[in-house]
């Protein structure tokens, strides 16, 4: 008994850390829109000098963007991209892109 409580519980722990990554795509959608110029209308950017960001995993997403906002990570066009951005916002851009 004491068993299928744990596997419930882990399964309920492990179902609630993947809603919080979870941003609103659509808004991510709307926000990404400066972010094409270098990364493309579809995340695929044209320029090898620049990532491409559709399929990346929300997290990594989340991670780097907030390191270029925070200064942990910088880049001469990026870190300004990103400084006005808010979690929520980062989110959201991050939804969008890894679901693409």
């Amino acid at each position: 008994m004491k068993k299928i409580a744990s596997v419930i519980m882990m399964s309920a722990l492990l179902g609630l850390s993947g809603s919080v990554l979870a941003g609103d795509a659509e808004a991510g959608k709307a926000k990404a829109a400066t972010c094409a110029g270098c990364h493309g209308a579809a995340g695929i950017s044209s320029n090898p000098l620049w990532p491409n960001l559709a399929g990346q995993q929300e997290g990594y997403l989340i991670k780097q963007m907030k390191g270029f906002r925070d200064g942990t990570r910088n880049d001469p066009m990026m870190s300004p991209m990103a400084k006005p951005l808010t979690d929520a916002d980062i989110d959201n851009i991050a939804a969008y892109y890894s679901s693409l």
